[in-house]
């Protein structure tokens, strides 16, 4: 048996290098592409080509296997937050990739351990983080957004004021500045061609972004559209608005970053001195586990543990 679970791990460590091997190589791919069409070498509807076999066979089987889930209400929330985090699956197919990775891991522990507890535990635990690296992507894509925002801004007033529309000018944004904001622009555009109103299309990106900053610009440009007045001024007024905001968050980010430093200490040390306690001095660290005021020790400690960091967090986390 043990024998037998060896192997199974070591099957499944081979199967997720390789997994990292061609998800790199994709992501390679996807920066050169962009490059290039960043320099008009290649149009932008040449990407789906440059996708890798694997990739498209997993993308099949996902969207075969959450066929009959893809009408459901919670599924299409979770195609709506797919799209925030800039992740070429629907919610059904992510839905079905979280589920088949927590049992894989499940199994693997099961075969390792024989306890089914710890093998559900540690499924638990890998769906968790799976969602956690969701939550991370949309995180980063909004932060990435704002900090292209000031520079789209002020594309789009020069585009104006070289006599293009609007719906022109974000075109324009699209061929000429990068990802992610090319990419939820782009969006917006092949809404309006079909014939979705450009105030619709608007206020979708601004609910699928979430940032207040964009905010500024789509109500500008929806007042602009019903009212009237010079939109290139205004964009140029906003985009330095959003530039010092950046350059305040930035400042704030650096002069917090020794409490958020102190934060990841006090939340990561205490597990690195129980590690150290099992390698050397496991008789202690087994005292604490089995005794019931041991026990009740940890217990408390976590919830301190967990206490003093959200502390910190509110502390250090100042809205700009």
């Amino acid at each position: 048996m043990v024998i037998l679970a060896a192997m199974i791990a070591a099957l499944a460590a081979f199967l997720l290098v390789l997994i990292a091997i061609v998800y790199v190589q994709h992501i390679r791919r996807l920066n050169i592409y962009y490059r290039l069409r960043r320099h008009k070498v290649i149009r932008a509807g040449d990407a789906a080509a440059d996708q890798p076999y694997l990739f498209e066979r997993v993308r099949s089987f996902l969207s075969r296997a959450a066929s009959p889930i893809a009408e459901r209400g919670p599924v299409q929330a979770l195609d709506f937050r797919m799209r925030q985090a800039g992740i070429p699956l629907l919610g059904g197919e992510f839905m079905i990739l979280l589920a088949g990775s927590a049992g894989v891991v499940c199994l693997i522990v099961w075969m390792l351990t024989l306890n089914f507890g710890v093998s559900l535990l540690w499924g638990v635990l890998a769906a968790t983080c799976i969602w956690g690296l969701v939550s991370w992507r949309i995180y980063q894509r909004r932060n990435a957004f704002t900090e292209q925002l000031g520079d789209c801004l002020t594309t789009v007033a020069n585009a104006l004021r070289a006599g293009y529309s609007f719906p022109q000018a974000v075109d324009v944004v699209v061929e000429e500045m990068e990802p992610p904001i090319s990419e939820e622009f782009a969006q917006v555009s092949r809404e309006v061609g079909m014939s979705v109103p450009l105030e619709a299309a608007l206020e979708a990106l601004s609910r699928r972004v979430g940032s207040a900053d964009l905010d500024l610009m789509v109500t500008a440009v929806l007042i602009q559209r019903e009212v009237g007045g010079n939109l290139a001024q205004i964009l140029d007024s906003i985009s330095d608005t959003i530039q010092d905001r950046v350059r305040m968050k930035r400042e704030i980010f650096s002069l917090t970053a020794q409490g958020r430093l102190s934060a990841w200490v006090l939340l990561v040390l205490p597990w690195i001195m129980a590690l150290l306690l099992y390698i050397f001095r496991p008789e202690q660290l087994l005292f604490l586990v089995n005794h019931p005021f041991g026990r009740m020790a940890l217990i408390g400690s976590f919830i301190l543990e967990v206490i003093g960091y959200l502390v910190i967090q509110r502390i250090v986390n100042i809205d700009a």
